[in-house]
């Protein structure tokens, strides 16, 4: 009797058999085996961030762009009652927060000629209530004026200079130091007076309500002025 072997072990032929039909086309000739599809979801993502980053920072520049208007500062110092001239003011792009009050530099015409109401230092802000009559002093402020002399101040002292005002020991015979228990004090300068016959400058000075009464409880020649950089505020 004859028997038929059946190989039923998966040689190496097996692995090697393709499924019959995946390269047939539709009339059951070969076609073109298919191709694999390449990944490009990495590529995708890639160029959706890139055009979200170039909108976003479009749309900041041009926000920003409108947000900044042109507005006048102070370009030097200037004190109280005295008459803004073009030489006073330049003007500069800022970003103003709402509430903040300022005068256009289109509106430069209407503040020339005009006193100044306060003192400002170089780049600070000009407002309305810059211009006017006078507000000095302020609310919960005072003015107070003292005589110094040459070697006890800076030179360039001009109204709207920010000084710090220290005690200083007098070395005259006779003449005993103070204590001032505020000192120093921070001060806004509003007017210089040129020395007089007895070389000593008068400086007036807007402060805090009390540390103006200490300041004047100090003896003259016990002071010297220290300028501070400029910003204009109080």
């Amino acid at each position: 009797m004859t028997s038929t072997d059946i190989d039923t072990g998966g040689g190496p032929d097996t692995a090697a058999v393709e499924r019959p039909g995946a390269w047939l086309d539709s009339t059951g000739s070969p076609g073109t085996p298919p191709r694999r599809r390449r990944r490009r979801l990495p590529h995708l993502l890639f160029g959706v961030l890139l055009v979200v980053c170039c909108v976003g920072g479009a749309v900041w520049w041009t926000t920003g762009s409108q947000d900044r208007v042109a507005v006048l500062v102070v370009a030097r110092p200037v004190g109280v009652g005295q008459v803004l001239t073009a030489a006073d003011l330049r003007s500069i792009d800022v970003a103003v927060a709402p509430g903040v009050a300022t005068v256009p530099a289109a509106q430069v015409s209407a503040v020339l000629g005009r006193p100044m109401a306060t003192s400002l230092g170089p780049g600070a802000l000009l407002t309305p209530d810059s211009v006017g009559d006078a507000v000095v002093p302020g609310a919960g402020r005072a003015v107070a004026a003292v005589a110094v002399k040459p070697g006890q101040f800076p030179p360039e002292l001009a109204a709207g200079t920010r000084v710090t005002v220290v005690v200083i020991a007098d070395t005259a015979p006779g003449t005993a130091t103070t204590s001032a228990g505020g000192a120093p004090w921070q001060a806004t300068v509003i007017g210089v007076a040129p020395a007089g016959t007895d070389q000593a400058t008068v400086v007036s000075l807007e402060l805090e309500t009390t540390a103006a009464t200490e300041l004047a409880q100090v003896p003259a020649g016990q002071l010297a002025l220290v300028m501070q950089p400029a910003g204009g505020g109080r």
